[in-house]
C-alpha cells in the first residue's frame, strides 16, 4: 500500500489561526475596544518553559488576542501563585490563562491544588477538575478540553475519517493527554480502548486500531508491525535520542517508529511538526472561545449586578427602621460586580470596605464614565435633600435604567450626627446602608485626621517652648543627636535645610549662624492659624487658654478647639490625587509664621513623614451600598463653608473608571450651588483635571417659598401653613433664587437638570410652577421626583434627564484664572455668584492678603467661607439679593489643600450642641447590640 498522507500540523494549525484571526477580527468591529485575553503565569525561568511561552505569545500576537505573560521568582510559595491565580480569576479583561508547568519553584508547591484554583470557566488548558469531571461525562459544550487532545481531535478531522463506529487505542493515560484523549474519542462514538506501561498485550492491541495516539513518553515504542493497515496515527511524543550527525549529537523522535509506521498508516503525523503546533492554535481557540462565551453573557463594560427590591411602606418608616429592614449584600459581593479584585478590597466586617488605589494604575486606559454633580438653591436650615437625591438617582440609573453607577459621598461628621441633624446617609427610601455604620466611625478616617491634626498642633507648640528655653547647641544636638558617635541629617532635615538655602548633608559643617537658623523656626504666636479639633459640637472650646501647667513655665496663650471636618488636613485628604500628593500637600500646609514673617510649615516642624503614617489608610475610598444595591464610595468630609464641601477626588476618579465610558459617576457638592457647587468647579476639577457633564439643582417648594418671603423655618418646630398650604404666590416669589442658582451652574458652561424634590405637603400646581420657572430659567430640564418615598423608581424622570443632559454639548470652563490677584479672585466670585455690588476687604483681611500675595500664595484658588443660608453673607437676606458690599472680615490659607479662604461675616467652625441634641433619641440594645434611635 502507498506510505502514510502526513497530517502536518504546522499547516493546520496556520488554519486554525487564520480562522481565529478573522474571528477576533468579528469581534472587535462588533464590540469596539474588547480583546480576547490570555494571561500565562510562569513560576521560575525554566528554559524550557521560556521557549514554550514564547510562541504562546507569538501566536496570540498574530491572533490579536490580547495576551500577558505574568512570571513569578522561583522563590514564590503556594500563596503568592494562588492569590496571582484570584487577581486574574477576578479580572474581567481575562478570559483564559494558563499555569505554565511545571513549577519551577525552590518552595513546595501543590501543582493540583493550583490547577484546581483556576476559575473553570477561564481553565484554557482544561486541567482543573471540574472540567476533566464534565469532559468525562460528555458535557463536551460546557468545559474545556486540554488543548493537546483537541489538538489531536483536530487533526483526526482533517483525514475526512468519521471517528463514529471506529475502534480507537489511546496509550497513556496522563491527566494532561492520555485520559482526556480516552474522552474525547468515546464522546465522539468511537470505542476505545487505553493501554499504559502495563498493557501486557500491547501489540496485539494496537493491532485493532483504527485510529491510534500515543503519548507514552518513550521513544519509538510502537513498532510499525504492529500497526493496522490504514490506521490513522497521531503520535503525540517528543523524545531526544542520540545523533552523531547532528551538531547538538542528538535528534527529536516521537512515540512511533516512524519511518515503519507510515507505511503501513494511511495518515502519520511527524515529529516534531504535528501535534506540537496543534497544541498552541488549540489554547487561542479555547482563549477564543471563552471570549465569545463571555460575550454571550456580558457586554462589555457593563456590570452583572443583582439589585435588591424595596418593599415600599406608607407612611413611609423612619430611615432606621427602613434601614434595618434592608438586607446589604456582602460587600465584597458588591467589589466584585463593579469588577475589583480581590487583593484591591480590603474588608472592613461585612458592609463596608477600603479600596486599593492600585485600582487606577490598572484601569488607567480604560475611558472615564459621565460625571453629574448634584447641588441645591439656597436651603433652610433643614436641608432640601441634596443627599438623599444623589442617592435616588443612583438607585434609578443603576437599579431601574441598568446602568454602571457609583454614588461619591462625603462621610458624615459625629457633630450632626449627635448635634441637629442625625445622620447624613441620605433619607427614605434612598439611603446608604446600614445608615449606623455610615454615621457613626465608619473605618475611622475621620479618628485618623483627629489625631493627624492634633499632633501638628502638639507639634507647633512643644517646638516654641523649646526654642524659647534652650540654647541654639542645645537644640541642635537634640534635634541632630549622635548615635553610636555619628551624627545624620534626616531627610526632612535635608528639606529645611534646603530651604534655608544651605547645601549641606554633614552635621558638622553648618556654621553658628546655620544652626542658628536651622533650629529657629522662631515662630511668632499671634500668627498661629493652626488648632486643635474635635469630632463633637463642643461650644466651650471655641475658645480656651492651654499652657496653663507649671511644666509649661508660664508660656501660655490663647488657643481653640474647631471641628475634626474643618480641619486642613481633611480638605488635603479630599483633594489629594495618591498617597505621594497628600504627603507633598501635608509637608505645604502653612501653620504659621515667623516673626519675619516667613511661612512656617508642617514640613519644617517635621512632622510631614509621621502625619502620612497616620493618613495611610485613610486615602483608600470607602465602599458601601445603596438600599437598591448600587455601589457607593464614602470618603472624606470637608465643611463647605470654612473648606471646598466635596468629597474626594480619588473616589470620583476610581469610580469613573470603574463605571467605563457608558456609565455615570454621580457626586454631591455640599450646601447650595452658590458655596459648594461653586467650589467643586473652581477648586475640586481644577486640581483633579476631571470635566462634569451635567448639574442636578435640587430644589423645593419648602425653601421657594422662604425665599418668597415665608416665615423663618426652624430644626425641630413645627413649619407654619405658609408651607403646608398651597401658595404659588410664594413660590413664584421665591424662584428667583432657583433662577439665580440655573444661572450659577450655567455660568460655568455645564447643562443643568432640576429635580424638585416633592414632600407630601406639595401639591401639583405649585410643583408644576417650580417646573415651568426652571425651563423658562434655562435649565436643560426640569422634574417632579419622589425617591424619598419610592426610591429609585422616583426619580427615573430625573434619571433619563441626566442622560439626556449628558450627551448635550458641554463647554466647562473656570470662573477666573488663579493667576489674578487675590482681591480680584474674591471680587468675581462675589459679584457674578452671589450677586453682589462690590466687596470691601477689613483691615485684617487686606493685611492677609498682602502677607500672602508676599509669601507667593497669590496664585491659589479661592475658597469662600460664608453662610450658606443666603447667596449674601446675611443669612436673613432670603431670594437673590443684588446690590449689597460683601464684607471680608479675614483672608486664611489652606496652603497645602490648595487655596486661600477668606472668611465672610461671622462664622464658628465649632457648631455647639442645641438644647435637645439628637443623641436623647440615640440608644444601643444591649442584647442585640443594634443601634436604636439614629435619624
Amino acid at each position: 500500500m502507498a506510505p502514510a498522507e502526513i497530517l502536518s500540523g504546522k499547516i493546520v494549525s496556520g488554519q486554525v489561526r487564520e480562522r481565529l484571526k478573522q474571528q477576533v477580527m468579528e469581534m472587535t468591529q462588533k464590540f469596539p475596544g474588547f480583546r480576547p485575553g490570555l494571561a500565562i503565569l510562569q513560576v521560575g525561568n525554566r528554559d524550557d518553559s521560556n521557549l514554550y511561552i514564547q510562541m504562546k505569545l507569538k501566536a496570540a500576537a498574530e491572533i490579536g488576542i490580547s495576551a500577558n505573560h505574568i512570571k513569578l521568582p522561583n522563590t514564590a510559595t503556594e500563596a503568592d501563585v494562588l492569590k496571582c491565580i484570584a487577581s486574574l480569576n477576578a479580572d474581567p479583561a481575562v478570559h483564559g490563562f494558563i499555569v505554565q508547568l511545571p513549577l519551577d519553584s525552590d518552595n513546595p508547591i501543590n501543582t493540583e491544588k493550583i490547577t484546581n484554583a483556576v476559575a473553570p470557566e477561564k481553565d484554557v488548558d482544561g486541567l482543573s477538575s471540574i472540567n476533566a469531571g464534565k469532559l468525562s461525562r460528555g458535557d463536551l459544550g460546557d468545559c474545556f478540553i486540554p488543548c493537546t487532545p483537541k489538538g489531536c481531535m483536530e487533526l483526526i478531522r482533517q483525514t475526512g475519517v468519521q471517528v463514529a463506529g471506529k475502534r480507537a487505542v489511546v496509550i497513556g493515560r496522563s491527566k494532561i493527554v492520555g485520559a482526556p484523549m480516552h474522552d474525547l474519542l468515546l464522546w465522539n462514538n468511537a470505542t476505545v480502548t487505553t493501554c499504559h506501561s502495563k498493557t501486557s498485550t500491547l501489540a496485539e492491541e494496537v493491532g485493532k486500531a483504527d485510529i491510534l495516539v500515543v503519548a507514552a513518553g518513550r521513544a519509538e515504542m510502537v513498532k510499525g508491525e504492529w500497526i493496522k493497515p490504514g490506521a490513522i496515527v497521531i503520535d503525540c511524543g517528543i523524545n531526544h535520542v542520540p545523533d552523531s550527525t547532528k551538531a547538538s549529537g542528538k535528534r527529536v523522535v516521537g512515540d512511533v517508529a516512524y519511518s515503519s509506521a507510515k507505511e503501513k498508516a494511511s495518515f502519520i503525523t511527524p515529529v516534531p511538526g504535528g501535534v506540537g503546533p496543534m497544541t498552541v492554535a488549540m489554547l487561542m481557540q479555547s482563549t477564543v472561545e471563552s471570549a465569545q462565551r463571555f460575550l454571550e453573557k456580558f457586554q462589555p463594560g457593563k456590570w452583572t449586578i443583582q439589585y435588591n427590591q424595596l418593599t415600599l411602606k406608607m407612611p413611609v418608616p423612619s430611615d432606621i427602621e427602613i434601614s434595618k429592614s434592608c438586607m446589604p449584600k456582602p460587600i465584597e459581593q458588591v467589589a466584585k460586580e463593579v469588577g475589583l479584585f480581590p487583593d484591591e478590597v480590603e474588608l472592613y466586617g461585612q458592609t463596608k470596605a477600603k479600596v486599593q488605589l492600585s485600582v487606577l494604575k490598572r484601569l488607567q486606559n480604560q475611558p472615564d464614565g459621565k460625571y453629574v454633580v448634584v447641588t441645591g438653591i439656597t436651603p433652610t436650615p433643614l436641608g432640601e435633600g441634596k443627599s438623599t437625591t444623589t442617592v435616588g438617582l443612583v438607585q434609578a440609573l443603576g437599579a431601574h435604567l441598568h446602568q454602571n453607577v457609583f454614588a461619591c459621598v462625603r462621610q458624615p461628621s459625629q457633630g450632626p450626627t449627635f448635634g441637629i441633624k442625625g445622620g447624613a446617609a441620605g433619607g427614605g427610601y434612598c439611603q446608604v446602608v446600614p445608615m449606623e455604620e455610615f454615621n457613626l466611625h465608619l473605618t475611622g478616617d475621620i479618628h485618623a485626621i483627629t489625631a493627624a491634626n492634633n499632633l501638628v498642633a502638639a507639634a507647633i507648640d512643644a517646638r516654641m517652648f523649646h526654642e524659647l528655653t534652650q540654647s541654639d547647641q542645645a537644640l541642635y544636638n537634640r534635634l541632630v543627636p549622635s548615635v553610636n558617635g555619628v551624627r545624620k541629617f534626616s531627610d526632612i532635615q535635608i528639606r529645611r535645610l534646603q530651604k534655608l538655602g544651605i547645601n549641606k548633608t554633614d552635621p558638622m559643617a553648618l556654621t553658628k549662624e546655620e544652626v542658628n537658623a536651622f533650629v529657629r523656626l522662631d515662630i511668632d504666636p499671634g500668627t498661629i492659624t493652626w488648632q486643635r479639633v474635635l469630632d463633637t459640637n463642643d461650644r466651650f472650646l471655641r475658645k480656651i487658654t492651654i499652657g496653663q501647667s507649671a511644666t509649661e513655665k508660664g508660656f501660655s496663650r490663647t488657643a481653640q478647639f474647631d471641628i475634626t471636618v474643618s480641619s486642613e488636613i481633611m480638605a488635603v485628604l479630599a483633594l489629594a490625587d495618591g498617597l505621594d500628593d497628600m504627603k507633598k500637600r501635608f509637608g505645604r500646609m502653612v501653620v504659621a509664621s515667623s516673626k519675619k514673617g516667613q511661612p512656617v510649615t508642617a514640613d519644617d516642624l517635621g512632622v510631614t513623614g509621621a502625619l502620612a503614617v497616620l493618613m495611610k489608610d485613610t486615602v483608600k475610598p470607602n465602599l458601601m451600598q445603596t438600599l437598591e444595591g448600587t455601589p457607593v464610595f464614602v470618603h472624606a468630609g470637608p465643611f463647605a463653608n470654612i473648606a471646598h464641601g466635596n468629597s474626594s477626588v480619588l473616589a470620583d476618579k476610581i469610580a469613573l473608571k470603574l463605571v467605563g465610558k457608558d456609565g455615570f459617576v454621580v457626586t454631591e457638592a455640599g450646601f447650595g450651588a452658590d458655596i459648594g457647587m461653586e467650589k467643586f468647579f473652581n477648586i475640586k476639577c481644577r486640581y483633579s483635571g476631571l470635566r462634569p457633564h451635567v448639574v442636578v439643582l435640587v430644589a423645593t417648594v419648602r425653601a421657594l417659598k422662604m425665599h418668597g418671603g415665608g416665615p423663618a423655618v426652624t430644626a425641630g418646630v413645627p413649619l407654619p401653613k405658609e408651607y403646608t398650604e398651597e401658595n404659588l404666590q410664594l413660590v413664584a416669589k421665591g424662584c428667583s433664587n432657583l433662577n439665580k442658582q440655573i444661572q450659577n451652574a450655567r455660568m460655568f458652561g455645564v447643562p443643568v437638570v432640576v429635580a424638585v424634590n416633592a414632600f407630601k405637603t406639595d401639591t401639583k400646581a405649585e410643583l408644576a410652577l417650580v417646573v415651568q420657572h426652571a425651563k423658562e430659567a434655562g435649565a436643560f430640564d426640569a422634574v417632579e421626583c419622589t425617591h424619598w418615598a419610592e426610591g429609585g423608581k422616583g426619580a427615573l424622570a430625573l434619571a433619563r434627564a441626566v442622560q439626556r443632559a449628558s450627551q448635550a454639548p458641554n463647554n466647562f470652563r473656570f470662573l477666573y484664572n488663579v493667576e489674578l490677584p487675590i482681591v480680584d479672585k474674591i471680587r468675581l466670585i462675589a459679584q457674578q455668584v452671589y450677586g453682589a455690588r462690590d466687596i470691601e476687604l477689613l483691615p485684617e483681611a487686606q493685611e492677609k492678603v498682602a502677607l500672602y500675595t508676599k509669601q507667593g500664595f497669590g496664585n491659589l484658588p479661592i475658597c469662600m467661607a460664608k453662610t450658606h443660608l443666603s447667596l449674601s453673607h446675611d443669612p436673613e437676606q432670603k431670594g437673590a439679593p443684588t446690590g449689597f458690599v460683601l464684607p471680608i472680615r479675614d483672608v486664611r490659607a489652606s496652603v497645602g489643600a490648595g487655596f486661600l479662604y477668606p472668611l465672610v461675616g461671622t462664622m464658628s467652625t465649632m457648631p455647639g450642641l442645641p438644647t435637645r441634641p439628637c443623641f436623647y433619641d440615640i440608644d444601643l440594645d444591649p442584647v442585640s447590640g443594634e443601634v436604636n434611635g439614629l435619624f
